[in-house]
């Protein structure tokens, strides 16, 4: 079994992929980390030097490579993943997804922390993340309101979200 997460920067699809694939003895794949492995540079030497359209191609055949093993897996997903091709109907077909949703002010918390590691928000100042994030979600909740489960991240213990998604995949 594949157990796809899907969900926006920040609302914490590395954090608890490896808390549950740890508890489950699943394999841990983070699509980035495999597409940064593959090419040899990291996602935004990627972006900067072979531009988006490369990027989404690669990620995509990654993408179906992976979805295409027989192995246990938890595989952590790409923010952006769900919205290109036809990404989200071949995610549901080849594994478990689950949208690991948080809200606005949970995801602008989060992500001001993490600035220098995030490419698409290291740029905009602290006082527009609020509504470049709402703008984003928009777009982007529509693929990731495709999945199978859907789980809230707010104030929650990670232990309490991995628990939820352990129930609702009879894990």
């Amino acid at each position: 079994m594949i157990i796809s997460l899907v969900g926006y920067m920040g609302s914490g699809k590395s954090h608890i992929s490896k808390i549950l694939s740890d508890k489950i003895n699943f394999k841990l794949l983070d699509l980035d980390k495999e597409i940064s492995r593959r090419v040899k540079m990291t996602i935004p030497e990627i972006f900067e030097k072979k531009g988006e359209i490369y990027f989404r191609k690669t990620e995509r055949e990654v993408l179906e490579e992976i979805l295409a093993t027989e192995e246990n897996i938890v595989l952590s997903l790409g923010g952006g993943t769900p919205v290109y091709y036809n990404n989200m109907e071949i995610i549901n077909l080849s594994s478990k997804s689950i949208f690991l949703r948080a809200n606005i002010s949970t995801l602008v918390e989060r992500l001001s922390k993490q600035k220098d590691k995030r490419p698409l928000v290291a740029n905009i100042a602290e006082e527009d993340l609020p509504e470049f994030i709402a703008k984003h979600l928009f777009e982007r909740n529509v693929y990731y309101s495709k999945s199978q489960f859907t789980i809230s991240t707010d104030n929650r213990d990670p232990e309490d979200i991995v628990n939820e998604i352990k129930e609702k995949l009879y894990l």
